[in-house]
């Protein structure tokens, strides 16, 4: 019994009254970077608390408008610049009893010849967050990540999850390109606390509908039931659609449909369809996982 989540770029008080009128349990506040620094959290609690739609993570920016934002930064001082924001915004999620905030282990594109050195500067900054967030009373999850990113396999989470025991792992779904979600679930699922859920063609992530992709989510629900999942099911793409899908605007009632459709192990009613020629230009990978 999963809660029904969705990652939001708007915490206003029309949003949170759609939210709560779609059925949404919980939210993850996902915001513009320009907007954390102005954010009014304790408005954002109350307006949680006057909905009844809880807070349940934070996604730390992971890029700036004006300022680098890299914990793995080959530059120290980017990276101490970056931990010292991230420390600010988890200690102020915290205040407001969100429970888990996400963080990128890095930025791309990595380039080969530095790629081992990132690893080690991006699990030494995990190792310094996530002691920041359970002194917050929160814990710290790590995103897995496409293409050339840090965190693109099993392995790499391995590593960032050797920071800290109490460093867990937020799973998104459509990000993985060169192995099995399977793997990823079978070698890391203990470690699961929150999701990020979204179709895509095993080519690169579009952040989909689920239905309109290829994940087979009855095989999906079974692997994360089978390690214990517990945290909640929680979508992470937008109303409108991204330019390699033919579809309306999505409304938070269609999101609530798939949701029961995905977590009662059924397949998921796809609304659009790709468009086939905008995903060739925007393939990165040639070869579909298998």
């Amino acid at each position: 019994m999963w809660k029904f989540g969705m990652s939001v770029g708007s915490v206003d008080a029309e949003n949170f009254d759609k939210l709560a009128a779609a059925g949404v349990d919980v939210i993850e506040i996902s915001l513009h970077p320009d907007k954390y620094p102005t954010l009014d959290w304790q408005e954002v609690r109350r307006l949680s608390d006057a909905s009844g739609v809880g807070l349940w993570s934070v996604h730390l920016p992971f890029w700036g408008s004006v300022e680098k934002v890299d914990i793995a930064c080959m530059d120290a001082e980017v990276r101490r610049r970056t931990i010292a924001m991230q420390t600010e915004y988890i200690n102020r999620a915290g205040d407001i009893g969100v429970k888990v905030a996400v963080i990128h282990p890095g930025l791309e594109p990595t380039l080969p010849e530095e790629r081992y050195d990132r690893l080690g500067y991006s699990t030494e900054s995990l190792a310094k967050l996530t002691e920041v967030a359970a002194k917050a009373g929160m814990t710290l999850a790590v995103e897995d990540l496409p293409r050339s990113c840090l965190g693109n396999c099993t392995a790499d989470m391995k590593q960032f999850l050797t920071a800290d025991d109490r460093l867990m792992v937020c799973f998104d779904v459509n990000h993985l390109l060169i192995e099995k979600h399977s793997k990823f679930v079978d070698e890391l699922g203990s470690r699961i606390v929150t999701l990020h859920i979204s179709d895509y063609d095993f080519r690169n992530e579009r952040h989909w509908l689920p239905g309109e992709g290829m994940i087979d989510w009855v095989e999906l629900v079974g692997l994360l039931e089978g390690v214990g999942y517990k945290g909640p099911w929680l979508y992470e793409l937008g109303l409108k659609a991204p330019e390699s899908i033919n579809r309306r605007e999505l409304t938070y009632s269609d999101f609530y449909n798939n949701y029961l459709e995905c977590i009662g192990k059924q397949k998921p009613t796809a609304i659009g369809v790709p468009n086939a020629e905008v995903v060739e230009r925007l393939a990165y990978y040639k070869t579909p996982i298998v």
